[in-house]
């Protein structure tokens, strides 16, 4: 059973920092996890993966304000996120995959989302 619970989201001023959280629940050690995001009226966006080898990717609008974790303890996927903007209000989903990929599309499970909501 795969199971993907975000939470976290919430209203934040520009500048401010929100943590999301996901509580994991796989059948397998080898997915990798990620982050991407939905806009009303835009395309989903990648946002950051992290690899069941530990290695993580972002992206390019994110890079440099975000950082994703784990904590294997917990089972759970964290997407820090720092210098908020108005650009990243938006739908947050939390997903596994059996490969890493920077397209939304290829994730293989998926959470319902939390919302973030920047203001200026």
């Amino acid at each position: 059973v795969v199971d993907l619970v975000e939470s976290g989201g919430g209203s934040v001023q520009v500048g401010g920092s929100l943590r999301l959280s996901c509580a994991v629940s796989l059948d397998s050690d080898s997915y990798c996890l990620g982050w991407y995001r939905q806009a009303p009226g835009k395309e989903r966006e990648g946002v950051a993966t992290f690899d069941s080898d530990g290695s993580t990717r972002y992206g390019f609008s994110v890079k440099g304000r975000f950082t994703i974790s784990k904590d294997n303890a917990k089972k759970t996927l964290y997407l820090q996120m720092d210098n908020l903007k108005p650009e990243d209000t938006a739908l947050y989903v939390c997903a596994a995959a059996w490969f890493c990929s920077s397209l939304p599309e290829a994730y293989n499970y998926r959470g319902q989302g939390t919302q973030v909501t920047v203001s200026s």
